[in-house]
């Protein structure tokens, strides 16, 4: 409601300016929020991690201190129960080395090996086997002759050299901090003497089971525990400059160093074990690990020793399980932002939180163990001798009980040593938490590497929480030399969207998503806490057309609407009109310039298609050249003034004495500082959707990950009807499923062009943009480049090296086809171009192997397997459909397969002899016949489980586990989960879009037109331009057609003068237009007003030169010859009536289209300009004149605290403006110059006034800048002559209209042709294979060929009965289950990782807060080249 009283009250105040107030509020406008409810998940993940990190390490501590106390020779277990345990605990410190091993190998392998250097891998080994070696004894050796309580202490010695370190180095950021690591140490000490004084204790008070021997274990313990401490030496020695070069190059083979030192400390490992076990104590029997049954064993025995094995390998799979599980969500903690209170907390916590549940047991479970009545614990320890006899009690807690009472609290003497244990635990916990006291503030950047975060891979499973603390990486103090990489540094954002004959709407969601991210992202010459600053660029298509009455250059439509659009979202976002308006003729036709609100920049560039190529390639190629290659050109080479056109309003700048221009805006000039890896380009469509947080999202992968040269973000087709389902599901599935099994196995193929994020770097290497300005000339290269030519630039990425990623969370929507034969033109370029393209990736990949780490030997398997499928695609979808005829009408197997044959090869005829408008409408039938038939099939395995009585057949199973799989995938894509509603729609047109679809597609592969957003309304015109009369009349069943053309009246009016005065000739001047394979057109009107507008002399030069006649009407321009591109040409040659025709648009040609360079200067360039500029002029009527003053004076003040000076300028100066202005111009009447002369005068006087009464002339300035922004028109400006010069230099390079004689277009024709026919040819004996060793096999019978399959009822029993399955049948469906298993399982790990990203970025997302404007102490720079140049202390 309030929302509602809101808009009320401004509408209200625009109505009182003028009679329309009206305008519209695109969604997705108001401003963003947090979502509470998205705080309170966010939270709930954090609680739920840190309860996870607690538990899983408070079960892993508690099973090695399980495991070494029933291994223990104090113990009651028999020798081979002991045995067996140590084994057990064995397997607990290798299970973390092979976990690495495997994980090492499988990078090595599968993704990059670079030798290591043998120097530094040996130092690292040697260190790494001296680690593990201290880790086997303090394991295997000391920890099962110490009581269970001793061994929960004497853990938190592996401190101590990490202390000494940090007391070396001086790692503290501050001096007093020093303080922490040696009291860590002053603590470790005094736990260890207070260790030995315990013992020393034990053995004199004669406490049961404490020999003399237990000093030398105290002594080989701390030992122990100091080769441990190695294991983390990299962390401190990271401040070392000796050391740091050392450390960067292990970083490099550091997979392969882990690979090695993994297998030597196994081989460690073992070895402890056997040399103390084997060799010193002899207690090692072998045959007594045999568990099997003996024939002279008793039940007892067999039981005790099933119940040994059960413990044994329960406790072992709780360690090694729990421990790898602490370590994941410990990682996970941190990368979402909970350091303190889902890592660090719980970690510090678990030594506690063990010996409290330890306690809590022990008190609760004594009552169980004891024998008698007990009044004091050593009669309470001695009754646990008898229990140990009998297996009446649990084993674990009587051992762990037992170790209990071999500490002080059951001698006989005295109990008050028990006090140093308990010292021993504080001391040696608190030196843990003073030696790790900077983990609790860890400051952890939104998207961190693992490897950032923790110094190590590897964790130590026996000390898993002293392992993570001490595993943190910490933030060395950098000297003033060295760079740091802990703050994130800036970046420069380019969104670049291309426009294609976009409507009104589609055009409003880009610009309110372009308007969105500029008030997201505030004044540029602000910090950001997402430090990033961006441009947005519009490139049209299009732009210009040809008045037919004046011959003169104009915007069309789609331009018109664009601008309109333009100046209502900046109404909408500001309530105003836009304020600095630039209008920039170029060689390539036209530039429009805006300062957004927040004062980023806006351009449209405006192509005009006689002077440079169009469609979206060229488009691309045009502003990456412009964006990565100019600006960042200019950006490294300032230029002098004396190049300059305009330079008062250039920003100037002094060096060294010598005047320089700098580039014209601040991004530009921030580039120099900025590097090309932090250069992005952000690729859209002219009708894309999406908020600020779907492209941080995207640039926090590229800013984090140096290799990613490309990501995308997740596609949402929108739309209404039956195809837009289709799509929606298919999109959701394709996403869900393909996209995430490319990133987690290898690399995205495909990153759209509508919504994906390039690296400047990635786009500038070699064979990237050099090789993508390629023009086709063969008909592969038409197929590959310009039928999917954001697939074919990704190719060129993954081919150098580049890898492309997928993010989930990062929406973006766009429109989708809503029509059938849209649809299937779409498809007919997407299919042939992404098969071409998976196909040149896979020819080259041997050598993309070698080149990029993120595509292994497997993946490419990977992808020749879903290639493979999709060949097979046909005959698989033709198969099924003769098993819908099987089950639908019981039609035998053979015959139901030659049925469901006939449709795909009839249509395939229809397709090579039919035009393809009748082709898509055949299509269109026959996919509603067969969603039918689907539809019958569906019911029909249905009713068939329902009949045999169980799901539990092959088909069954699959669809059963298939609609299984995708609800589950949905409920994991809760946003999303309203797509399954689609996924009948989708089931049900499977016919269509993997059979018609793909016939269709390979058929028309020669057709390489666009296909979309196609407009006839020139062609129309051209059609019945010269139509005086049309008249169809039916007399009975005579159908009569009476047609009279200008060229007929042209006739008759010549008979008709001859036969009057034959002495007189008629002059007849023709204009041919050459278009191919069409008949020329002549127009014989003659008219003397067009030597206006066209010299004599030149038409005189012309002639001469082209042996051409010209019409001189005014009202035949359109038969000026024009030239065309190869791709509108190669159409017409094979499809003459083609509704698809995308260059006969608007733009039909130029009046000096044909002419020299020379001559087109004689032609006006600027006719556009002035209506342009007359759209913009309207910010100046005296209705928007008051808005747009009373707008600017708030934003301007917004932040100045003075709002009751702000308001009071407000309605003065809105009185100043009705007394200047009312009854003197209209409410749409625009301002004269000299009225806003006058008018900016009485303005700064009234503001001088009121801010002196008020005493605020500091404010003056900014007010005077206010109000001369309100009142400045839109400025005329023209290029510097370098970008001139660039410019033109460009187009003669890459992007003049390409013009191919007849020659060529037949000749590329007949190779589409051709490669056209060997496709289909390739398709079609490939799935003819498929299906007829398919109907071979059911012409055979089941009974000879068949594999046989128990039917069992749903309830797990076996029915008797068989069902026959073919070979071939079961291996194709069992290989598509396997896909998709694959591709279920990457997609969980990767919602497991959006989740933590988009966590991650919602507790570090900008909140809307108003932030201070700059200072105010700039200075005026006051010349005649530059009036109003501010120049801060940033630009000294």
């Amino acid at each position: 409601m309030e929302e509602l009283k809101f808009r009320g009250r401004k509408r209200e105040g625009r109505h009182r300016d003028t009679w329309d107030p009206f305008q519209l509020n695109p969604i997705g406008a108001e401003k963003e929020e947090k979502r509470r409810c998205f705080e309170l998940f966010q939270h709930l993940v954090a609680a739920f991690v840190g309860i996870m990190v607690l538990c899983s390490a408070v079960i892993s501590k508690g099973s090695l201190l399980v495991l070494s106390t029933l291994s223990s020779p104090t113990s009651t277990r028999t020798s081979k129960e002991r045995q067996y345990y140590m084994l057990m605990l064995v397997g607990c410190l290798v299970m973390p080395n092979l976990l690495v091993f495997l994980k090492s190998l499988w990078k090595c392998a599968f993704k990059n090996f670079v030798p290591p250097n043998m120097r530094t891998m040996g130092i690292v080994c040697g260190i790494e086997c001296l680690v593990s070696l201290g880790t086997s004894i303090l394991v295997l050796v000391v920890m099962p002759q110490f009581d269970v309580l001793t061994n929960l202490f004497i853990s938190g010695g592996v401190c101590m050299l990490s202390s000494v370190l940090q007391i070396v180095f001086r790692l503290q950021r501050e001096n007093w901090k020093i303080i922490f690591p040696i009291c860590s140490l002053m603590l470790v000490l005094t736990g260890y003497f207070l260790l030995g004084a315990d013992y020393y204790v034990r053995v004199t008070s004669f406490v049961s089971g404490q020999e003399k021997d237990c000093y030398w274990y105290v002594g080989i313990a701390v030992f122990a525990s100091f080769l441990v401490s190695l294991n983390w030496w990299e962390n401190p020695v990271q401040a070392s400059n000796n050391m740091k070069e050392m450390l960067a190059e292990l970083d490099t083979f550091r997979d392969f160093v882990f690979v090695i030192s993994s297998l030597l400390r196994v081989v460690v490992i073992a070895a402890v074990y056997l040399i103390y076990h084997v060799l010193i104590q002899k207690n090692i029997v072998w045959s007594d690990f045999d568990f099997t049954p003996k024939a002279n064993e008793d039940e007892s025995t067999i039981a005790r020793h099933k119940e040994t094995l059960d413990i044994g390998l329960t406790v072992l799979f709780l360690q090694a399980f729990f421990s790898a599980a602490c370590h994941w969500f410990g990682v996970v903690a941190c990368k979402i932002h909970s350091v303190r209170m889902s890592f660090a907390f719980p970690v510090c916590f678990t030594g506690p939180s063990v010996l409290i549940i330890g306690m809590i047991l022990f008190l609760t479970q004594s009552q169980y163990l004891a024998g008698a009545n007990t009044t004091s614990i050593i009669d309470f320890c001695s009754s646990l001798v008898d229990l140990s006899t009998k297996n009446t009690s649990a084993v674990v807690m009587l051992e762990l009980t037992k170790s209990i009472c071999r500490t002080s609290l059951s001698s006989h003497y005295w109990t008050w040593p028990f006090s140093l244990l308990v010292l021993e635990g504080i001391c040696m916990w608190l030196g843990l938490i003073t030696c790790t006291y900077y983990v609790w503030n860890f400051k952890v950047q939104r998207i961190e590497r693992t490897t950032e975060l923790f110094v190590r891979r590897l964790y130590e499973s026996a000390f898993i929480d002293l392992s993570l603390l001490l595993n943190t990486k910490m933030k060395v103090v950098q000297t003033r030399n060295q760079e740091r990489h802990d703050d994130v540094e800036n970046c420069v954002i380019y969104l670049c969207a291309t426009m294609w004959h976009e409507t009104y709407d589609e055009m409003l969601k880009i610009l309110t998503s372009m308007f969105r991210l500029d008030r997201y992202r505030g004044d540029p010459k602000e910090e950001h806490k997402d430090v990033f600053d961006f441009e947005c660029h519009i490139f049209v298509d299009d732009a210009f057309m040809i008045d037919k009455e004046t011959g003169k250059k104009f915007i069309n439509e789609y331009v018109t609407d664009l601008i309109h659009v333009v100046i209502e979202v900046y109404r909408v976002f500001t309530n105003k009109e836009p304020d600095d308006v630039s209008i920039i003729e170029t060689p390539y036709g036209g530039r429009l310039m805006f300062v957004m609100p927040e004062g980023n920049m806006l351009y449209f560039h405006l192509k005009d298609k006689q002077l440079i190529r169009n469609k979206k390639r060229w488009s691309q190629i045009m502003y990456l050249y412009y964006l990565l290659g100019w600006k960042g050109y200019i950006v490294k080479n300032p230029q002098k003034i004396t190049r300059q056109n305009n330079p008062c309003r250039a920003s100037l700048i002094s060096l060294d004495g010598e005047s320089f221009l700098l580039p014209q805006h601040d991004n530009d000039s921030k580039r120099k500082h900025i590097s090309d890896d932090n250069t992005y380009i952000m690729a859209l469509d002219g009708d894309t959707d999406f908020h600020p947080s779907a492209l941080i999202l995207l640039v926090d992968r590229l800013r984090k990950y140096c290799n990613v040269g490309a990501a995308c973000g997740r596609i949402h087709p929108t739309g209404m009807g039956p195809m837009v389902w289709y799509q929606k599901f298919e999109y959701a599935v394709g996403h869900w499923l393909q996209k995430t099994a490319e990133h987690v196995f290898g690399s995205v193929l495909c990153s759209p062009g509508c919504f994906s994020l390039f690296r400047g770097s990635a786009l500038m290497d070699d064979n990237v943009l050099k090789r993508y300005t390629t023009t086709a000339t063969r008909a592969s290269e038409y197929v590959q480049y310009d039928q999917g030519e954001d697939r074919w630039l990704c190719t060129l990425l993954l081919q150098q090296g580049w890898r492309v990623e997928y993010n989930a969370a990062s929406d973006a929507y766009t429109n989708s086809p809503q029509e059938f034969k849209e649809f299937y033109n779409q498809r007919r370029r997407w299919g042939p171009s992404t098969l071409a393209n998976t196909l040149d990736l896979l020819h080259s990949g041997n050598e993309t192997v070698k080149r990029n780490s993120s595509i292994s030997r497997l993946y490419i398997f990977y992808q020749i397997f879903t290639v493979s499928s999709s060949i097979l695609g046909p005959a698989s979808v033709s198969l099924m459909i003769a098993g819908a005829f099987q089950f639908v009408f019981k039609i035998e197997g053979t015959n139901s397969i030659i049925i469901s044959v006939i449709p795909p090869i009839f249509y395939m005829l229809i397709c090579f002899l039919a035009k393809p408008n009748t082709q898509i409408t055949i299509a269109a039938i026959m996919s509603v016949l067969y969603a039918f038939l689907m539809l019958a099939s569906f019911f029909a395995i249905i009713g068939d489980m329902a009949t045999q009585g169980t799901f539990i057949t092959p088909t069954g199973l699959f669809l059963v586990s298939m609609a299984a799989m995708y609800l589950v995938t949905a409920i994991l894509h809760p946003q999303e989960f309203s797509m399954i509603i689609y996924g009948l729609m989708y089931f049900i047109c499977i016919p269509s879009g993997y059979l018609l679809l793909t016939i269709y597609s390979l058929v028309n592969m020669h057709i390489v037109t666009w296909g979309t957003r196609e407009t006839n309304k020139e062609k129309e015109q051209k059609k019945n331009q010269n139509v005086l009369c049309d008249r169809n009349c039916k007399l009975c069943c005579w159908d009569m057609k009476l047609q009279v053309t200008q060229e007929t009246d042209n006739l008759m009016l010549q008979q008709l003068q001859q036969a009057v005065n034959p002495n007189i000739q008629v002059t007849q001047q023709v204009v041919h237009e050459q278009k191919p394979n069409t008949k020329e057109e002549k127009n014989n009107a003659p008219n003397e007003e067009n030597n206006e507008e066209i010299s004599p002399e030149l038409l005189d030069r012309k002639r001469a030169n082209k042996d051409l006649e010209y019409d001189t009407s005014v009202d035949r321009f359109d038969s000026i010859p024009k030239k065309e591109s190869a791709y509108s040409s190669i159409e017409d040659d094979n499809d003459d009536n083609h509704d698809d025709d995308d260059d006969n648009m608007l733009y039909d040609g130029s009046l000096y289209s044909g002419f020299t360079e020379e001559e087109r200067e004689f032609v006006p360039q600027s006719d556009w300009v002035q209506p342009v500029k007359e759209e913009f002029l309207k910010k100046l009527t005296y209705a928007n004149l008051k808005r747009n003053l009373q707008e600017q004076i708030r934003y301007t003040l917004r932040n100045k605290n003075q709002e009751d000076v702000c308001e009071e300028l407000v309605m003065m100066l809105t009185d100043t403006v009705n007394g200047e202005l009312k009854d003197k111009v209209g409410p749409e009447d625009v301002l004269s110059d000299s009225q806003l002369e006058e008018l900016q005068y009485a303005l700064n006087e009234a503001a001088r006034r009121i801010l002196k009464t008020n005493r605020m002339e500091r404010l003056e300035r900014r007010v005077k800048r206010a109000i001369e922004k309100t009142l400045i028109a839109p400025q005329v400006e023209k290029l510097t002559e370098d970008e001139h010069d660039f410019w033109k230099k460009l187009l003669e390079r890459y992007l003049a209209p390409i013009v191919d004689d007849k020659a060529h277009k037949e000749e590329v024709t007949r190779e589409l042709k051709s490669l056209r026919n060997k496709a289909v040819f390739l398709y079609f004996i490939v799935n003819v294979l498929w299906i007829v060793a398919t109907f071979f096999l059911q012409a055979i019978g089941n009974d000879v060929i068949s594999i046989k399959i128990q039917k069992i009822w749903p309830n797990g029993t076996s029915s008797g009965e068989y069902l026959k399955v073919e070979p071939l049948s079961l291996m194709f469906l069992l290989s598509f289950a396997v896909l998709l298993v694959v591709q279920f399982l990457a997609m969980l790990y990767h919602r497991v990782y959006t989740l933590i990203h988009v966590v991650s970025y919602r507790s570090t997302e900008k909140d809307y807060i108003p932030r201070d404007e700059e200072g105010e102490e700039g200075v005026i720079i006051e010349n005649q080249i530059a009036n109003g140049l501010v120049i801060t202390s940033d630009d000294l």
